[in-house]
């Protein structure tokens, strides 16, 4: 389904005739379309009873062919059928529809006392399952005064609801919660989510290892910083077992120009030192399956938003912002100050590492280089 008729469903639409506006066509009733229990008549069955009414067949034998009780199909005439136009099978599914709808009130509207208290720890920046956790410690003998933290989240984000309200030390932010969310973000179904790229992608739940398991090296775990309005860039790679960081210089945020880059840090490693590479799902690694033809090394792929698959590469984005703030234009930095960076890095002991630096860990995993046979 398109998001334009996702759109008009939602909210209704206007028809035109000759470019002018002829006409309104409502928003689908969320009751209306939403799959009912069978115990009520479905409009289909209402279709069938409209055309064996106006044919004449009687109650009992119409309730015989839909397998419903004769108190049913009379109730059904009696209730949803118009005086002066009879029954009509779609205007009696919406009259039946709106009977079903029922005003429900939240625990936290209709109990005040909880309202205030909830209202006062949100106030606080208190997370919903931080609140929820505390009724329960607070009033262990009142279940009235338990609301579990779902619940919040939806007295929270309801149209018009008075706990929307910014918190004292926090004005600047509209929403109580701590992700300064004022409505529920939308979410997918993984099995429904269209793939980011043409070639299927390697998830990260492919590759031999788990996320934890350092024994083997030549594994390496990349990403972007991003600059300024999204619009420049530096590619970081981080060797998993020894920490040592190599940059990327990124002309442009492209498919093909990572691939280059990637190319020309990588290519003159050994093949046991480019195992593999793993990174998120940016659109920068459209052309992964062309780096793994040219590396020799598949590129897996972590879940969206779980920047922990990336540990490694995560900790040391951190340490590069100290040398590229966010919001400044990483395009002015050359790539002689690219290597000047890497290098004081990788030349930094770390306490992970026993006080060793990447560079010495690194060095030693490369092969010797051959000597020459002294002849006699």
């Amino acid at each position: 389904m398109s998001r334009t008729a996702g759109r008009n469903w939602a909210k209704g639409y206007r028809t035109y005739r000759a470019g002018q506006v002829v006409g309104f066509v409502p928003a689908l009733d969320r009751l209306e379309v939403r799959e009912i229990s069978p115990r009520f008549l479905s409009e289909d069955e209402r279709i069938e009873l409209a055309d064996l009414h106006r044919a004449g067949v009687s109650g009992r034998e119409i309730a015989r062919r839909l397998g419903r009780a004769p108190s049913t199909i009379s109730r059904e005439l009696r209730r949803n059928a118009s005086p002066a136009k009879g029954y009509r099978p779609f205007d009696a599914h919406r009259r039946a529809t709106a009977r079903r709808a029922r005003i429900h009130r939240r625990r936290v509207e209709a109990n005040g006392e909880l309202r205030r208290v909830i209202g006062e720890l949100l106030s606080q920046r208190w997370s919903p399952q931080q609140i929820s956790r505390h009724l329960r410690q607070r009033f262990p003998d009142d279940p009235e005064m338990w609301l579990c933290h779902e619940s919040i989240y939806q007295a929270v984000y309801q149209p018009g609801s008075p706990l929307m309200r910014p918190s004292p030390l926090a004005p600047q932010h509209r929403s109580p919660l701590r992700t300064h969310r004022d409505h529920r973000r939308a979410q997918q179904r993984i099995d429904r989510r269209r793939p980011r790229f043409e070639q299927p992608m390697r998830s990260i739940h492919q590759r031999p290892f788990p996320p934890d398991d350092r024994t083997e090296a030549g594994h390496w775990e990349g990403d972007l910083i991003i600059g300024e309005d999204q619009q420049s860039a530096i590619g970081t790679l981080v060797e998993r077992q020894t920490r040592l960081v190599r940059l990327l210089h990124l002309p442009q945020r492209d498919g093909d120009t990572l691939h280059d880059a990637l190319r020309a840090r990588l290519g003159d490693l050994p093949p046991v030192l480019r195992r593999s590479i793993t990174w998120d799902q940016g659109t920068e690694m459209a052309r992964h399956v062309r780096i793994t033809e040219t590396l020799g090394a598949p590129v897996y792929f972590c879940d969206s938003r779980s920047p922990w698959q990336r540990g490694s590469n995560e900790n040391t984005n951190g340490l590069l912002r100290d040398y590229f703030p966010k919001g400044t234009d990483l395009g002015v930095h050359a790539v002689e100050h690219l290597l000047a960076v890497e290098n004081e890095l990788n030349n930094r002991p770390r306490r992970v590492l026993g006080d060793r630096t990447p560079t010495a860990l690194f060095d030693a995993l490369l092969p010797s280089p051959p000597h020459t046979v002294l002849q006699r």
